[in-house]
């Protein structure tokens, strides 16, 4: 009697709305390890909020779609160097899009200086320039000193530049709780810089 291999298993897709239930944290481990899938599932859940996010800093379409194209190359790259117990994988994605943007914006500032004009230029002196840096720099330190949670929308609002509705969608709460925790997070920053003044 000859033996018959047996015919391999019927290719099982995930459950519809399945890839809405992995965390982006899992994600990110898993493109660290070189799943194109998870990285496909990943693009997608964020190349749209990323590509409105560059359009609306740099407003410029092609230079926003290459800022896409750079943050999510970025991602690839550097996934292994998220780490989950710093937080979740919406901030450290928006921050590797953040960097984008910026590299993008400051390239094209590279690229536009010309002949100086022959008129005063507008920028701050010295002066402001160190005040300015001071008050940058106790604002960072104050924001450090706020609990997670009110660090994080305020990074994603401030940083990052995403709405309330934006925010919401990435951290998956509700709009009604980013509010709430925007209006605390403000008041305790206030309070913290206060102090500092006292």
């Amino acid at each position: 009697m000859e033996a018959t291999a047996a015919p391999p298993p019927p290719a099982v897709s995930p459950p519809a709305g399945s890839e809405d239930r992995v965390s982006d944290g899992d994600l990110l481990r898993r493109i660290a390890d070189g799943d194109t899938a998870a990285f496909e599932i990943l693009y997608r859940r964020y190349a749209r909020p990323v590509f409105g996010l560059a359009l609306r800093l740099l407003r410029d379409r092609p230079r926003a779609e290459d800022a896409v194209q750079e943050t999510f190359a970025a991602i690839w790259r550097s996934a292994g160097s998220y780490r989950e117990e710093r937080g979740p994988g919406a901030p450290w994605l928006y921050a590797v899009a953040r960097n984008a943007i910026v590299d993008r914006a400051r390239s094209r500032r590279d690229q536009t200086f010309a002949d100086p004009p022959d008129e005063p230029a507008g920028t701050p002196g010295p002066a402001e320039q160190a005040e300015s840096a001071y008050v940058a720099w106790r604002v960072h330190r104050a924001v450090e000193e706020l609990g997670d949670h009110d660090r994080e929308v305020l990074e994603l609002a401030y940083w990052s530049g995403l709405s309330q509705s934006e925010i919401a969608n990435f951290l998956d709460i509700p709009l009604g709780t980013v509010k709430t925790r925007t209006r605390s997070a403000l008041a305790k920053l206030a309070d913290l810089l206060e102090g500092e003044l006292r």
